[in-house]
């Protein structure tokens, strides 16, 4: 496993050791010990699974303290740009973003700690994703940032006039209204 540093400290992107014959191939998407001995010990609790068609774009999200959760995203089938936006109040990259191409081919997982927005564009025809995470989904914690905030600046690599969101995510605050109680420690 080879686990790459962002430039937003606790924000990785972690490569698998896949073994590939002429069967297909094989690689543990995760495993606890291999994880702890890369820093990165977590334990998850629920596992999300959702499929999208081309242009669609689920973003910026998160849970607000004390239901904020880590994320581990995958991609089973497509491809898509994964997003990750720092929240955490006095973190030296606040309001950075990062964003990895996740698919089907390159079997890259973004590990999107505690206190960042997330969101993902589907570049491909559809996309499958699986995302783990350490805490149970809470709904009166919900919260989010217009995907297309000036302030933020996230590019989508989608095209305008092939952007598909839904009403929700439409109409989420911008960065300036958006509820936040992150904090870097």
């Amino acid at each position: 496993m080879e686990v790459t540093e962002t430039g937003i400290r606790d924000l990785k992107i972690i490569r698998p050791g896949v073994f590939e014959d002429e069967r297909g191939y094989f690689f543990e998407s995760y495993n606890e010990g291999i994880f702890k001995d890369h820093g990165i010990d977590f334990t998850f609790v629920q596992d999300n699974q959702s499929r999208s068609g081309f242009g669609v774009i689920r973003a910026l999200h998160y849970q607000l303290e004390p239901k904020v959760q880590t994320k581990l995203v995958r991609v089973l089938d497509g491809k898509i740009w994964d997003v990750a936006v720092d929240l955490r109040e006095n973190s030296p990259t606040f309001l950075e973003w990062r964003g990895v191409e996740l698919s089907s081919d390159n079997y890259l997982q973004f590990l999107i700690p505690k206190g960042f927005a997330h969101g993902f564009s589907v570049l491909s025809k559809t996309a499958v994703i699986l995302y783990k995470c350490d805490e149970l989904y809470a709904p009166d914690h919900e919260a989010g940032i217009r995907y297309d905030d000036p302030e933020v600046g996230v590019d989508w690599k989608i095209r305008p006039e092939d952007r598909i969101l839904s009403q929700r995510d439409l109409h989420m605050p911008p960065f300036k209204e958006a509820k936040m109680n992150f904090k870097f420690l």
